[in-house]
């Protein structure tokens, strides 16, 4: 038996998971399909799923195709919840991107596509709801091939679309029209197949054009479409047929080294986690120890259960070898996005933008505080971009959001899995700060009122857009134990979380220049004197007023994400929208007029978008359609935002710090 790990991916009400239930039902998995509204399906499992109707969490189920065993991963489709979408693309050989057959491609389908090519993942295109009132099979291909990609071609017919009678009649070799189509599209790719074209293009036998469209597809090249309706079944066959004949399977080494990556975590009663791993290379086997994680993070723990995936769920098994998902037990510090055995160092990075929105989690009653740290440490353990923040001197926890419907799932969340009742402060964009140039500043142990027993230097340097935080030395790595070395690099980095303004400080290179310490030492016939030898205690109270002096110095510019966004609104009331744009700060592009519509495509501060929707339909008679999406950080002109807090900015309250122990050391008083 082969392996295909395939993931469903659309727009947010698209179809998706009955899409999911049909192909289940369709393999024989189960006797009747679920419904989304009743809350009655297979891989929407949480009770917030089912009251709410859509996906949050990524699930998996499997069914057989002949010898092919498909691990089926339904994504959620609102954008609020792109990063369960983004730990999944890792782990794919192929997708099933769907789209409405009504509302046709929409802002998140443009999002997905754009990403499964980038990472030349091979997909499929499924155009469900043909049975739906207003369903435009035309239409919505060519709007596919206008706003997706070009390389595209129908797989089959629709007749009667827009009702319950709409049926789906697959092509053949012996439809000419389907042919030349066929052959035109793959021959862009392939010089060989172009000449026998325009040789003899009767003599070209539709089995060779077969081979290559599954070959070309493979290789995400192009992109068949098929039309259905997941409801009544229409077309589900001829997508199934393609799946199975088009889509590559899982390659790797069952006898390699053990490589693998987790994409979820689970948490079982008890508190246990379960972490579902993607196998790339080897064998992993019930007690075997298994390595995990990233750098300083790595640890190893005991595998005590494994469960694969067979019809419809998962069964518990021996052993797990490449290309097939597991669920593995037993990892207790294991983290979402983790690498498991030997690490791929050549793992894709991040491929959506982070989240742009911060809040402040409020508990109710506020005693319930230390619980709800707890609660959310948990949560960030399956979804690390939630990026908790902890104010110690506020005593607050915010958390990272995508939008206000992820705001109030993990509010839904916290009460019903922890009982834990939370409030949500308002919504702010989240900036960052990136350096002006470059500061350096150093603290000599024994010199100037220097109280703590350490020397340190250090050197901010901007560094290119994106490359984050960068730590090196220009001190020997021997001069000081490494104890207090890496004291000194991990309140760096934990420093620069809040620069001159509050925000982050990114894109910069922090450089160790000075370095020095006073050795353990005791008095004659005593113990260990703290007052007479250097802790890492030391290191990390000096190493924040160092550095904020040096950034002091370099100075910092504070950046606001940027949205790129596309507008659609009808011809005569581009005039009236074009100074409510000024209005939000958005700069519009030149406007382009398709018929009677007006497209308007530019860019818009990330913090003004939600104001833009509000205000859209009645500036257009409520036929505008916006789309928008994160496109850059851009440096804020004018007095920039402080990032809101109560109290005094991180260099007044570390300069205030420094003088206030330096008079202590010197036996002055504190007023």
């Amino acid at each position: 038996m082969h392996t295909l790990n395939l993931g469903i991916l659309a727009h947010v009400d698209a179809g998706k998971t009955s899409l999911t239930e049909r192909l289940l039902h369709t393999a024989g998995v189960i006797d009747e399909i679920g419904s989304v509204d009743d809350g009655s399906t297979q891989t929407d499992s949480l009770a917030l799923e089912r009251q709410r109707g859509i996906t949050i969490k990524s699930a998996v189920v499997s069914f057989a195709i002949d010898d092919i065993t498909v691990n089926l991963i339904d994504t959620p489709g609102h954008p609020d919840f792109i990063a369960e979408v983004e730990r999944v693309l890792n782990v794919l050989d192929g997708a099933v991107l769907v789209i409405s057959a009504v509302e046709g491609v929409q802002a998140q389908t443009r999002v997905l596509m754009r990403t499964l090519r980038r990472l030349r993942i091979p997909t499929l295109v499924f155009v469900n709801k043909v049975d739906r009132g207003g369903a435009r099979d035309e239409a919505v291909l060519r709007s596919i091939a206008e706003k997706l990609t070009p390389a595209v071609v129908a797989m089959g017919s629709v007749d009667r679309p827009g009702g319950r009678d709409a049926r789906c009649t697959p092509y053949t070799g012996a439809d000419p029209g389907f042919t030349d189509r066929l052959t035109e599209l793959l021959a862009d790719h392939d010089d060989a197949l172009l000449d026998a074209y325009v040789e003899n293009a009767a003599a070209l036998p539709y089995s060779r054009l077969r081979e290559e469209l599954a070959a070309q597809t493979g290789r995400a090249l192009v992109h068949p479409v098929y039309f259905g309706s997941a409801i009544t079944g229409a077309g589900v066959d001829a997508l199934v047929s393609g799946v199975r004949e088009l889509l590559p399977a899982s390659g790797g080494d069952p006898g390699g080294p053990v490589s693998g990556t987790v994409f979820k975590v689970e948490r079982g009663p008890g508190g246990e986690k379960t972490a579902y791993v993607r196998m790339f290379s080897g064998t992993v086997r019930i007690r075997d120890r298994l390595p995990f994680g990233r750098g300083d993070g790595r640890a190893e723990g005991k595998v005590t259960g494994i469960s694969v995936f067979g019809r419809g769920s998962a069964v518990r098994e021996a052993a797990v070898g490449a290309g097939r998902i597991a669920k593995l037990r037993g990892l207790g510090g294991i983290r979402v996005g983790d690498p498991v055995g030997v690490p791929d160092t050549a793992a894709p990075g991040r491929w959506f933008a982070p989240p742009t929105l911060e809040s402040v989690v409020v508990p109710c009653p506020p005693a319930s505080r230390g619980e709800l740290h707890f609660a959310l440490t948990q949560l960030a353990e399956q979804d690390p971009l939630i990026n908790l923040r902890q104010d110690d001197v506020r005593k607050e926890v915010s958390v990272s959001l995508y939008g206000e419907v992820q705001k109030e799932v993990i509010q839904a969340t916290l009460a019903d899995e922890f009982g834990i009742g939370v409030t949500f402060r308002e919504t702010t964009t989240i900036c960052l700060e990136r350096p002006n140039g470059s500061g350096a500043a150093h603290e000599i142990i024994g010199q100037n009122g220097n109280p703590f027993l350490a020397t340190v230097g250090l050197r901010v340097d901007p560094a290119p857009v994106g490359s984050g935080i960068t730590y090196r030395l220009e001190v020997e790595l021997g001069s000081m134990p490494f104890s207090l070395m890496r004291a000194v690099e991990e309140t760096a980095t934990e420093t620069l979380r809040q620069g001159m303004h509050g925000w982050q400080v990114t894109d910069c290179v922090v450089t160790m220049t000075h370095s020095g310490y006073w050795p353990r030492q005791s008095h004659s016939h005593g113990v260990f004197d703290k007052s007479m030898s250097s802790t890492a205690g030391d290191f990390r109270n000096l190493t924040p007023l160092v550095l904020m002096s040096a950034l002091k110095q370099a100075g910092t510019t504070v950046h606001e994400p940027i949205h790129r966004f596309r507008l659609e609104l009808p011809a005569d009331l581009l005039g009236p929208v074009l100074p409510v744009l000024a209005q939000l700060r958005a700069v519009p592009g030149t406007p382009a007029l398709h018929g009677s519509v007006y497209v308007l495509e530019g860019e818009i501060p990330a913090a003004r978008v939600h104001e833009l929707q509000q205000q859209l339909p009645a500036l257009t008679r409520g036929e505008g359609v916006l789309e928008s999406g994160f496109d850059c950080y851009r440096a804020i002109v004018g007095t920039p935002p402080d990032r809101p807090r109560t109290d005094r900015d991180p260099l007044d309250r570390k300069e205030y710090l420094l003088r206030t122990v330096r008079r202590v050391a010197a036996g002055g008083d504190v007023r």
